[in-house]
């Protein structure tokens, strides 16, 4: 019997997780609870949720990981259960009893098991005490050459915060310190440890449900190797290459690991496989993991349902888990763009539409209209796909993320798509430097398969038919130069985010249809502000053409495209003083460099100031050798994109060096 029934929940969490664990509720009849930032008072999971309470503030440490807002929230509205998400304070083991001590109940494992896992370095003595595969240790202080290269690692969080790989010697001193510092700003917690670094490894995972029957469920694996700034990208399940052998080995060693610290609900336990098939134990997350809904398509399962379940007494449904079925694959759609260094973007979601169909699922916390903020992680959406076999899977997930529509700023939706379809993963060659190897490719203009050309031509012809707004002036005459509709009419675009300049040229006939002028095999078959049906070569072509401003967004068949208008006659540019540092997005001085002040050298490549954003801290590099003539940063400062930062005068001695994008720390 129940003894612990929930009928109020409030999800101390925000954004695509909320609005996840509020889709259960709603089919289960549970009201839900919302508690909102500054930042977010007109989220998509405030506006789901039956009931809200702010937290005031917008940045997380004033709000979301505050648990003592939380508990406040979670009783004020009457809720009488609480539900981490996964993030923020969902493996924090003094807020879970926190939540307990105020009489309500926890949505999560023991508070003792989170306590076991939240230090990676005593988990892995724990895990070896309970014969689950471990990486030997490695002591940083008698580290020799024969032990590099070396992985170093936040022993508190996750996330790649604090995380980094030292194949030098030399670099193992200051690598120890900026871990050790990063790990201490992201997690409180500065301790760092060093293992092994296993070249080409796989990130492979089993996730576990456990009761408090004595029921532990190993509800197959996951592959999450596809990684950037060691955050997962693109996942699967099962994860395809393993044999039986492995597979069952991997099934052990996470219910041996949950038992080992009695756990209870949803949890994952993380393994490095090498190449050799050979797998170690990375880490066990106390929580539901983002990548979650691939476990649930093959299964056929809710984990959220069951998690409640488990939180509320009961046992799960049966002894052993349902039998798998089909392969799923989802895809992170982040707003940051991988071609520079992985940037986070903010600004107006404009427009977020995912083809709906059979095997499709979107698990989001935006909507078009929606703000991208600098707060929070910049993950828009996960695109789930699910089919009876991998290829079939991913190229579903595939196609539903080019017929996406996704305007506003600069996304990876195109790299998604591209990883998708590159030969080493449709061949399942899957290890964790992927992007290492192939990004430079992946992000290389005109690596698609689209014609940007030809969606300029459809941009330029939409806007020739838009009608005029209501009491638009008449065209102006300058000089001798006036714009006759039937004569050719050029118009510049510029696409984002490579930059690359399109002209192109139309002349509307006194029929009033515009046709294409010096394209050959190009002609117009329709034109309306909206939508342009073009033949090209024989083919028939559909665009869909949205604009806002003075951008335009044309969406193709097999690819999509963003155009800034660019004005007819090139206008004198403002620019920067040569060696000007510039935020490259709205974000928070933390630090500077030691001594950095104007009128102190400074070496090109040398990091200067760092800048978080997004859940990230980037570093901004000299860009030359010289001087610095002037520092506008200053730990804490919040600045806006394009702010200037410092100014670096060149030595003339020197060699120039080209304005870095900032490189991420993480």
């Amino acid at each position: 019997m129940r003894s612990d029934v929930i009928h109020t929940l409030l999800v101390a969490n925000r954004g695509e997780i909320a609005c996840r664990i509020f889709r259960t509720c709603r089919d289960l009849g549970i009201t839900t609870v919302a508690v909102y930032s500054d930042a977010d008072a007109d989220a998509l999971h405030v506006r789901q949720a039956d009931l809200a309470v702010r937290l005031p503030g917008a940045a997380p440490a004033d709000t979301y990981l505050r648990g003592d807002l939380v508990v406040a929230a979670a009783l004020a509205a009457g809720a009488d259960a609480v539900h981490p998400g996964y993030g923020f304070l969902s493996e924090n083991a003094a807020f879970a009893a926190a939540v307990q001590d105020a009489g309500l109940v926890w949505v999560g494992p023991p508070v003792k098991a989170i306590e076991l896992m939240a230090s990676k370095t005593r988990a892995k003595e724990l895990m070896g005490g309970a014969g689950v595969p471990l990486l030997a240790p490695v002591d940083p202080a008698t580290a020799g050459e024969g032990d590099l290269p070396l992985l170093l690692k936040a022993a508190a969080g996750g996330g790649g915060r604090g995380m980094r790989i030292v194949r030098e010697l030399d670099a193992l001193p200051g690598e120890l310190l900026a871990a050790a510092a990063e790990a201490a700003s992201a997690f409180g917690d500065g301790e760092v440890f060093a293992e092994p670094y296993v070249e080409r490894g796989r990130h492979v995972e089993v996730q576990v449900m456990a009761d408090a029957h004595d029921t532990v469920w190993a509800l197959g694996t996951r592959d999450c190797s596809l990684q950037r700034r060691h955050q997962k990208v693109v996942e699967e399940a099962p994860a395809p290459g393993l044999d039986d052998t492995l597979r069952n080995r991997l099934h052990d060693a996470a219910v041996a690991a949950a038992r080992a610290v009695d756990y209870r609900g949803a949890g994952t336990v993380e393994f490095l496989v090498s190449a050799e098939g050979r797998p170690y134990f990375l880490e066990m997350n106390t929580r539901l993991q983002v990548e979650h809904p691939v476990t649930e398509a093959v299964f056929g399962l809710d984990l959220v349902a069951l998690q409640l379940r488990v939180a509320e007494g009961e046992p799960l449904p049966s002894p052993a888990p349902p039998q798998p079925s089909g392969h799923a694959v989802e895809a992170r759609l982040y707003a940051e763009d991988p071609a520079r260094d992985w940037q986070p973007q903010t600004g107006a979601l404009l427009t977020l539409e995912v083809p709906e169909g059979p095997g499709l699922r979107l698990d989001t916390g935006y909507t078009g209209g929606d703000t991208i903020g600098v707060h929070y992680d910049p993950m828009i959406a996960k695109v789930i796909a699910h089919a009876p076999t991998r290829p079939e899977a991913v190229r579903l997930l595939a196609r539903a993320l080019e017929r996406a529509r996704v305007h506003g700023p600069v996304t990876n939706r195109e790299l998604l798509v591209r990883s998708l379809r590159h030969p080493d993963f449709v061949a399942a060659r899957l290890d964790t430097g992927f992007y290492d190897r192939h990004l430079a490719d992946l992000t290389a203009p005109g690596a698609g398969s689209g014609d940007p050309a030809t969606a300029a031509l459809a941009a330029a012809l939409a806007e020739a038919v838009r009608p005029a707004p209501a009491g638009a002036p008449a065209p102006t005459r300058f000089g001798a130069w006036r714009n006759v509709p039937w004569q050719p009419q050029r118009k510049r675009y510029r696409s984002e985010p490579d930059g690359a300049e399109h002209e192109v040229a139309y002349r509307t006939p006194r029929t009033g249809i515009p046709e294409p002028y010096e394209t050959p095999g190009t002609r117009v078959l329709a034109a309306a502000p909206d939508r342009v049906t073009l033949e090209v070569d024989g083919l028939t072509r559909h665009f869909a053409v949205t604009t806002h401003a003075d951008r335009v967004h044309v969406d193709a068949p097999d690819a999509s495209y963003t155009f800034t208008a660019l004005p007819r006659f090139t206008d004198p540019a403002t620019h920067t003083a040569p060696g000007s540092l510039l935020a490259p997005m709205p974000g928070t001085v933390v630090r500077l460099a030691e001594g950095l002040a104007a009128g102190v050298a400074v070496e090109a490549g040398q990091p200067l100031i760092w800048l978080e954003a997004m859940k990230m801290e980037h570093r901004i590099l000299a860009p030359a050798s010289g001087t610095l003539t002037a520092l506008h940063a200053a730990p804490g400062h919040q600045v806006e994109v394009g702010a200037l930062l410092a100014v670096v005068q060149e030595d003339p001695a020197g060699t120039p060096v080209p304005v870095p994008v900032p490189e991420e720390t993480a």
